[in-house]
This record gives structure tokens, sequence and C-alpha cells, in this order.
């Protein structure tokens, strides 16, 4: 199994990070899109992560690995006919194929590794995962940008999709499951024991819109970063988080996740008020950098949910956290425009206060003590660590 989601996750993260790249240009110089329909855009590619809680009636009818394959292949394929008709309604109709795909590997990505793996191993495995993530984004960026001295946007996008399409339907020959593990109950569920797992998924989300839109907008609009600033931006988080992710699971195994989320979201405090008062170029650049390792600590919440969940409720209740992490997308990004139009400073400090309700909900995250078994060390054929 853990071959099986490095080899998809990696087809995935180059499958989304070589769409989004060129998507910008592309609408620009071959659609001629204005903001405005960049914008439209942009709000439909997260429609599908809303749809997400609909995966659990289509596990009704596949698998769930032959489904994470599937969703690597249907991403592959909006990703690689993207450039073969440039016309508005085409990229409309290809980002809803990939945003399904890679909306719907995500969610049954973390599924699997919450189903297949201990609580003791399973952060691990996520650092690891998003560790791959970062390296794979960084090889994503660089395929464009040797494919770009030579090749059009059809042939980038041919290429890049063709490559994850191989992967995905790799996959769909694969059998990485095995009869121990638990069946997973095949309808919508929703429990009031998990209320603190939805509440921390939302409140995650809308963190996640003000990094991911804001952040950036800050950057290149008050602070005028460059194309190229930017760029080098990019690859520095990619290797920072390649190096750090793969920690994160080890110290959720060590302090646990009550810590680790108090950790990120004290962090969330800081670098929200920093962004909405600093002046300094570099204190920002620093930050987003701060802003970008804290944002995959959010592991946590997955692995609080393991060990505190029924092990059959896991694939439903990721589906359902990934559409509850994706209802602050709908809203967030305009109404935080609005407030930017005003002072662009009221959508940090909205998020700094929203750090706050989080580091209190955090505190209400109890757990099972597990330290790592020889069992456990074995399922990663890692070496015991000296003290």
């Amino acid at each position: 199994m853990l071959r099986f989601l490095v080899i998809l996750t990696a087809a995935s993260t180059i499958g989304l990070q070589g769409y989004t790249i060129l998507f910008n240009n592309f609408a620009a110089e071959m659609v001629h899109l204005d903001g405005s329909k960049v914008g439209i855009i942009q709000s439909i590619r997260e429609v599908p992560g809303l749809l997400t809680l609909l995966l659990v009636f289509v596990l009704l009818l596949v698998r769930e690995h032959k489904l994470a394959a599937l969703s690597v292949a249907l991403l592959g394929l909006g990703t690689g006919i993207t450039g073969l008709f440039p016309s508005y309604g085409w990229l409309i109709f290809t980002t809803i194929l990939m945003s399904f795909g890679f909306h719907y590997y995500e969610s049954t990505n973390q599924s699997l590794t919450l189903q297949y793996f201990s609580t003791a191993v399973s952060p691990l495995i996520f650092g690891r995962l998003r560790a791959l993530g970062a390296i794979s984004s960084v090889a994503a960026g660089l395929l464009v940008y040797v494919l770009g001295a030579f090749a059009q946007y059809r042939e980038m996008y041919l290429v890049i999709g063709c490559l994850v399409l191989a992967a995905g339907l790799w996959g769909l020959f694969q059998n990485p499951t095995h009869a121990s593990v638990i069946p997973q109950r095949k309808k919508m569920i929703l429990r009031r024991k998990y209320t603190l797992f939805y509440l921390l998924t939302f409140l995650s989300g809308a963190r996640r819109q003000i990094f991911v839109v804001f952040s950036i907008l800050l950057l290149v609009q008050v602070f005028h970063f460059s194309v190229r600033d930017m760029t080098l931006l990019f690859v520095v988080n990619n290797i920072v988080g390649y190096i750090l992710n793969s920690m994160i699971g080890k110290a959720i195994n060590r302090f646990g996740e009550r810590f680790i989320s108090s950790i990120e979201y004290t962090g969330v405090i800081v670098i929200f008020l920093v962004y909405a008062f600093s002046t300094s170029k570099n204190m920002v650049m620093f930050m987003y950098i701060l802003d970008n390792i804290l944002y995959n600590f959010d592991v946590s919440i997955r692995t609080y949910f393991q060990k505190v969940a029924d092990p059959a409720d896991i694939a439903s209740s990721m589906s359902v956290g990934f559409t509850i992490n994706h209802i602050a997308a709908v809203f967030l990004p305009a109404l935080g425009g609005y407030f930017w139009m005003i002072d662009y400073r009221i959508p940090f400090v909205a998020g700094s206060l929203l750090g706050v309700v989080s580091l209190i909900t955090a505190q209400w995250m109890r757990v099972p003590q597990k330290n790592i078994t020889q069992e456990d060390v074995a399922e990663l054929d890692l070496a015991p660590e000296p003290d």
C-alpha cells in the first residue's frame, strides 16, 4: 500500500502543479480570458471538493483503491486534454475533470493511509507523503521549465497529462489491499462524537484559503514580489517542506496531536498579524515560508480522528471531512476580497482571530496514548533511532 500511495501521490502532485503553473498564462495568452472569467474558473475548481461527500456512494460500486487509481487517471486525462481546444467552455470542462480527479484522490489517499497503517505509523506516512509532494512539486516546475523551451501549451499539457494518466492506469492493475483491514461502512456518517474533528477541519479549510489566496496576493500586490521572486520562494518552500515534513509525523508521535496543533495555531496568530502590520519584505517572506511549514501540521487533525474513531467509519468520514474543509472555499475568497478592497489588513486580522478560535478548540483534543512497537517499526522497515 505504501508503494501504491507513493506512486499515485507523486503523479497527482505533478499533475496538479503542472496544470496550475501553466493555467494563468494559458488562460491569458491562448483563451484570452479576463480576470473575471479566470476567477469564475477558480471558483468552479473548488466545487468538486465540496462534492467529495458523494464519494461514499461511489464506493458502493468501486473498491476504494481502484477509485484512487481512477481519480489519478481522471486528473491526468483532464490535464492532458486542456490544451486541445483553447476556449472558455473547454477550460471549464477540463478544470472540472482535473479537479474531481485531484479531490477524490486526496480523500481516498487519506482514507487508505488511516485504514492500512496503525495509529503510530500513519503520522509518519502522512509526513513522508507530504515530503514526496513537496519534491514532486519541484519536479513539476522543472518539467514545465524544460518543456517550455521547445513545446507549445498543447504539447506541455499532453506530456504532463500522459505521465499522470499512465500512473493512474498502473494503479488500476494493482491490488495493495489485505483481508485484515476492517470493512468500511458504505453510507454517509455524521456522529456527534466526531464534532471536534468536523470543527477543526472547517477551521483548517478557512485557514487554508487565507494562506493560499491572500498571503500570495500580499506578496505580489503590497510588497511587489516579481515572478522570479515568487518562483524562488516556491522552490525554497518545497525544499524546506521536503526536509521537514517527514519530521512532522515523528513529532506527532512524540508530543501528541494537541501539542502539534497548538504550535500550528499559535504560529498562525503571529504570522497573520505580521502579514497585517509588517512593512519589511524580508520579514513577510520569512513568515510565508513559516506559514507553509505550519500548514502541513494539519495532518494532526486526521491522526487525531484515527485514534478516536470507529475504524469502519474512516472512508465515509474522510469524504465528509474533505467536503467540510472546502465549505470556506465557497465564500471566504469573495468575502475576504471585499474587505481587502477596504483595507488589505482586514483578512489577516480576521485570520489571526481564526487562529485564536482554532487554538482554543484544539485544547479539547484527547487521544489514547500508544507507543511505537517493533511491529510498527517493521511496517515501515525503519531502524530504531538511538536515544
